[in-house]
């Protein structure tokens, strides 16, 4: 299946799990724990609705050979090549308690990189979409990160620990503004169309499945993505192994990772 169809069969997807998610969303029902996943974290009964129906479109239409998810791990999807990384509710507590910034979020690789990303926000239907050398979209029209050149005027989204935060603040980074939103595939997709100018991670536990979609979105957008030292980014097949990250555009990426070269 080539990325075209793959985005195809998300969308088709994407209604179908809103529906379901809708009657769960901001209840103590649909945010009860029902087990640990593959990735060590609790799987949410609306995790667990959302993943059984994608899981089930995926093999019907055969859309890779294998699938990671962080609740199941590692499955069969039955296709002849490919693999999808995916993140069946991204943003779990804020679907769970009612905050509408949460998403659906599935990267296809061929095995050696990304070639497709879709990442829709479940509360309130955007869609953001990448495919490989064609640029990345919002609603199906072209978006690129912003052209902000100055920290001090940037809008910032930073997941980071208080001794973290701090040694940030000692070194000098001084953003406008800092956001932490709780859905990371989304954050990364607002660095892409300009919402955000910057996205940076250091907890040290996003994975594969968080990010893979999002990844490929910001820098189809002219984003840049990359460890918070501006080394290259990589993740393995593993959903229990995190990474740090920084996402921004050109200009604030050179000075935000500066900055952490200094922590």
């Amino acid at each position: 299946m080539n990325s075209a169809e793959f985005l195809l069969v998300c969308e088709k997807i994407a209604p179908m799990v809103e529906e379901a998610l809708v009657p769960l969303i901001g209840t103590e029902y649909g945010a009860e724990e029902l087990c640990m996943g593959a990735d060590n974290t609790p799987t949410e009964r609306l995790d667990k609705i959302a993943e059984d129906i994608i899981l089930n479109v995926f093999r019907a239409h055969k859309v890779c050979k294998y699938l990671l998810s962080e609740e199941a791990g590692m499955v069969e999807i039955g296709g002849d090549s490919g693999i999808a990384y995916l993140d069946p509710v991204d943003g779990s507590f804020n679907a769970g308690v009612g905050i509408p910034f949460y998403a659906m979020s599935v990267g296809l690789s061929d095995g050696t990189k990304m070639v497709a990303g879709y990442v829709r926000n479940l509360a309130n239907q955007e869609t953001f979409t990448a495919i490989l050398d064609e640029g990345a979209f919002l609603n199906g029209k072209p978006i690129r990160v912003s052209k902000k050149t100055e920290l001090n005027k940037a809008a910032m989204s930073i997941y980071a620990r208080v001794p973290e935060m701090l040694s940030l603040l000692g070194v000098g980074m001084r953003s406008r503004r800092v956001r932490k939103l709780g859905a990371s595939a989304i954050e990364l997709c607002y660095v892409a169309c300009g919402r955000l100018d910057g996205f940076l991670d250091l907890r040290g536990t996003l994975r594969i499945t968080d990010a893979a979609a999002g990844i490929l979105i910001c820098g189809e957008a002219g984003g840049i993505v990359s460890l918070p030292d501006a080394s290259p980014l990589s993740f393995p097949d593993d959903v229990c192994v995190g990474r740090r990250i920084l996402a921004a555009n050109p200009a604030i990426h050179g000075i935000m990772s500066e900055i952490m070269r200094m922590i």
